[in-house]
């Protein structure tokens, strides 16, 4: 059975993470659903949203409105946002694995291979940062630009091709009309506005709808006893996953209006898990060194934002660099208190790191505990989220 006193304890005290206050820009999101049954509000949010869940915070430069998310949509599956016409921002981001695209490392349109595994877009209208590690990325628009417009690596490679591109876009007619019908007071539209429009639409990627959910809010029967004794586990002290994995959406890296970060807020959203020790001197490899790439702070070393869990069990492999291929041996690594790489150029003994997260001090599962955790964690799919036609290729 469920200990519904200390579950909703816990939940209380994650919902206190998520508090948006005094960074109006900060955090820049959008909704869910485009129907006439859920009109923008005073606040710039369109849509509706799942019972539990916040009202994402909206930049007042880019407010929501279902014709922009339309837009939005036919933008991120055009591969003429590309240098080569070859992949469109859902090459990366695929609606059946949740967003992510399946790939240890994604792949950019040239061929270059980045260092990072792709993230899904589940909820990023909740993001505090974007990207796996970057504490000064708090808006979607700025960190859309950097798949656009990077050349290190290069990843859609729109460096330099901007005209043309945007001539080409303007000069398909159902182009003219989306642009029409979500920008009617510009007449000649820029990549100011393919950038917003772009953030409207991944804003709309609300997940929330899973059997986690229907258990919670609507108090179906739909989790068996196995998944109840991981979601206790889950929330347990003695595991621990709840302190960088809690709240609404299962990360200590969202926020939302009328939330509280209470007296969590010394919770960092990033955290060193002990993935590697370089020949035990406490370093990463070079281009996976978390936020002390962009502090230079040493203490930033190896740390990483916490994504959410929810539709995990859709989204491997796992970690920033793609280098653990299945939920249990994720379980296992966090079991063991870190990472052990025993040869090779990244030999060293994670478990060890200076710098690790106090949180990753290890535990002992049964076998029966371990799988009792990977049936919660799938309950954690939103299959409505993977088959949504709002959220489906236009073309």
């Amino acid at each position: 059975m469920l200990n519904l006193s200390i579950f909703n304890h816990h939940l209380r005290l994650m919902k206190q993470l998520f508090f948006f206050a005094l960074l109006a820009t900060a955090c820049m999101d959008d909704p869910v659903s485009v129907t006439s049954s859920a009109p923008q509000d005073d606040n710039g949010w369109y849509g509706e949203l799942p019972e539990g869940f916040p009202e994402p915070v909206v930049a007042i430069e880019n407010k929501m409105t279902p014709e922009k998310i339309e837009l939005g949509r036919h933008l991120f599956y055009d591969q003429r946002l590309s240098v080569n016409q070859s992949q469109s921002c859902s090459s990366c981001h695929r609606q059946e694995y949740a967003f992510a695209d399946g790939l240890e490392q994604s792949i950019g349109s040239t061929g270059e291979s980045t260092p990072r595994n792709s993230m899904a877009l589940v909820n990023v209208a909740y993001n505090r940062f974007y990207t796996w590690a970057n504490s000064s990325l708090t808006h979607l628009e700025a960190q859309i630009v950097i798949p656009l417009f990077g050349e290190s690596p290069i990843e859609l490679g729109l460096a330099g091709q901007e005209t043309q591109t945007l001539n080409e876009l303007l000069a398909d007619e159902r182009y003219q009309q989306l642009f029409s019908l979500a920008y009617p007071e510009i007449d000649n539209p820029s990549f100011k506005e393919i950038v917003e429009a772009l953030g409207a639409f991944c804003r709309s990627l609300i997940s929330g709808d899973s059997d986690f959910d229907r258990y919670l809010y609507q108090q179906e029967r739909s989790l068996d006893d196995s998944a109840i004794r991981g979601l206790n586990l889950f929330f347990s002290e003695k595991l621990e996953c709840h302190h960088c994995h809690g709240g609404f959406n299962f990360s200590n890296a969202s926020l939302g209006h009328g939330t509280s970060l209470g007296s969590t807020a010394s919770v960092s959203p990033f955290h060193n898990t002990g993935l590697y020790n370089i020949d035990n001197q406490g370093t990463y490899p070079i281009h996976s060194q978390g936020l002390f790439s962009v502090t230079g702070d040493p203490k930033d070393m190896g740390r990483f934002r916490a994504p959410t869990l929810r539709n995990i069990a859709l989204t491997a492999p796992y970690m920033h660099d793609g280098s653990m291929q299945s939920l249990e041996e994720v379980i296992r690594f966090y079991e063991a208190g870190g990472r052990e790489i025993k040869e090779g150029p990244y030999r060293g003994d994670g478990r060890k790191h200076p710098l690790k997260s106090s949180l990753i001090s290890g535990f002992t599962l049964t076998d029966q505990e371990r799988n009792d955790l990977i049936h919660f964690l799938e309950s954690l799919s939103d299959e409505s989220f993977v088959t949504n036609p709002a959220f489906s290729n236009p073309w």
